[in-house]
This record gives structure tokens, C-alpha cells and sequence, in this order.
């Protein structure tokens, strides 16, 4: 009884370290950008008037608006084609009795180990000689590849520990692999697709590599990609920098939050299932 006390003890003590490891550049940001602008605020000092328009002054200084415009087309035309392709590979892959299927997966489970930091180079001019530079395409259509080799190993292990008496009745009942794919499987996938689009969602949105190499200019990359653009204007500004930061950190926080629970749901269940 006390070994268990002292591990429980043990375990709430570390999660409020780990607590505030996590918060506490977030917490540095905040009261950083709170300074008056053009100071070097010294650490953690709350100032004495926070200058909460520093917010305001970065979301126009940076065209906020228009960036989230270009982040959110970026997503839109990323996360819902790789979901769709993801959710069949993955069907097919783990579920259906194809031939080469193990093959197909060996070489998708290769692509997670491809950086790519080291495939930015042929990427750049295989985009150039498509025509596709400094345009959004040129983010989208790579993220959607990058991301298949993860997005496929997600969903194959959720087809994979799927009853194949699940199959078989609907089959009887005269489905095809078509209606046996949209009515039975993808529904009961719901919580593996979601938990997959949030993590879509959450990558794209963070995108900086592709972003900044493949797209000139700021207004059409993703809203972390364009902080590279507003650091080079005002490095200099380190209180308009730390709110122009937490402004393109909000919408991933938010949906982080929001979705949370769904997210800890899906992958409880992935567990259990395996």
C-alpha cells in the first residue's frame, strides 16, 4: 500500500515538472510581449503597464488576416485528400486480401524514415520544372506525399485488427467492396480519421522547411512559414516578435484543445485493440 502511495506521489510530481517545462516558454512569451515595444524585457518580469496593443500592432504588422486566408487553403487542400487516400490505402492494405499488399506496406513504412530535410533539395526542382514555385501547390501537393507513408501505417492499423466476420456478413448481405468500404468500415474508423486529421491539421498548419524554401512569397505560405518573413523585419522588436509568435501559435492550440479528448479516445482505442 505505501510503495503504491509513493508511486502515485512519484508520478503527480513528475507530471507537474513536465507541466511546467511545457508552460513555461509559453508563460515567457506572454509577459515578454506584454513590454513596451523596442525594449529588451529582463526574464519573467511582469511590466509595469502591459502593453496589450503589442497583439494588435503584430497582427497588422504582419497581415495576420491574410496569412490565416493562406493557411487555411493550404489545409483545406492538404488534410481532406490525404485523409481519403490514407483512409484506402489503409482499407486496402490491411483489411482486403490483395496481392502485394505486404510489399506496399514495407515500402510506406520506408517513407517514415525519409526527413525532409534531406529530400528539400530534388523536391525544389522537381517542383521548379512543374511550374509550381511560389505558389501554394508547391506546399500542398508535397505535404500530401510526405505525409502518406504516416498517415497509411495509422489507418492499416486500424483496418488491420478489424473482424473479417465483420466482412463477411455484409458481403452476404450483398454489399461490394465499394459499399462494404463506405457504409461498414469508414464509419467505425470515424475516431482513428479524426485523430488523424488533427495531427494533418496540426503539421500543415506548422509547416516552416517547405514553406519557406519552395514559396518567395509571405502572403502564400503557412502562417509559421510567413514568422520567418516578420523575424527578418522586426528581429529587432523582441516584445512585437513574442506576440506575433503567440498569434501564430493560438489556432493550433485551440483546435489542440478542443479536439483533445477525441484525440486520447482514438489512441486508448488503437491500444486496446492491439
Amino acid at each position: 500500500m505505501i510503495t503504491a502511495r509513493r508511486e502515485a506521489w512519484t508520478g503527480r510530481v513528475l507530471l507537474v515538472l513536465l507541466m511546467a517545462i511545457t508552460i513555461l516558454p509559453f508563460l515567457s512569451l506572454f509577459v515578454t510581449a506584454l513590454h513596451p515595444s523596442g525594449t529588451y524585457p529582463p526574464g519573467l518580469s511582469w511590466p509595469g503597464e502591459p502593453q496589450w496593443g503589442n497583439f494588435l500592432k503584430a497582427f497588422q504588422a504582419a497581415r495576420m488576416g491574410e496569412l490565416l486566408k493562406s493557411s487555411t487553403l493550404i489545409v483545406l487542400g492538404v488534410v481532406p485528400i490525404a485523409l481519403v487516400i490514407a483512409t484506402m490505402a489503409g482499407f486496402a492494405i490491411g483489411h482486403l486480401r490483395t496481392a502485394g499488399r505486404n510489399v506496399v506496406f514495407i515500402a510506406f513504412v520506408l517513407g517514415l524514415t525519409l526527413p525532409f530535410e534531406g529530400i528539400i533539395t530534388p523536391l525544389y526542382y522537381q517542383v521548379r520544372d512543374m511550374g509550381l514555385l511560389n505558389t501554394r501547390w508547391a506546399i500542398i501537393l508535397p505535404l500530401i506525399g510526405l505525409f502518406m507513408p504516416f498517415s497509411v501505417f495509422w489507418m492499416r492499423a486500424h483496418f488491420v485488427n478489424m473482424p473479417a466476420e465483420l466482412s463477411e456478413s455484409a458481403r452476404i448481405d450483398g454489399a461490394n467492396t465499394w459499399q462494404l468500404f463506405w457504409r461498414v468500415h469508414v464509419p467505425l474508423a470515424m475516431p482513428a480519421i479524426s485523430s488523424l486529421a488533427i495531427l494533418l491539421f496540426l503539421w500543415t498548419w506548422n509547416q516552416f522547411l517547405l514553406a519557406i524554401v519552395l514559396v518567395d512569397d509571405p502572403l502564400k505560405r503557412t502562417m509559421s512559414g510567413a514568422l520567418g518573413a516578420f523575424q527578418g523585419q522586426w528581429g529587432t522588436d523582441i516584445p512585437l516578435l513574442c506576440a506575433g509568435s503567440l498569434l501564430i501559435l493560438a489556432p493550433t492550440l485551440v483546435i489542440f484543445v478542443i479536439f483533445q479528448r477525441r484525440f486520447v479516445t482514438a489512441l486508448l482505442q488503437g491500444s486496446l485493440k492491439g
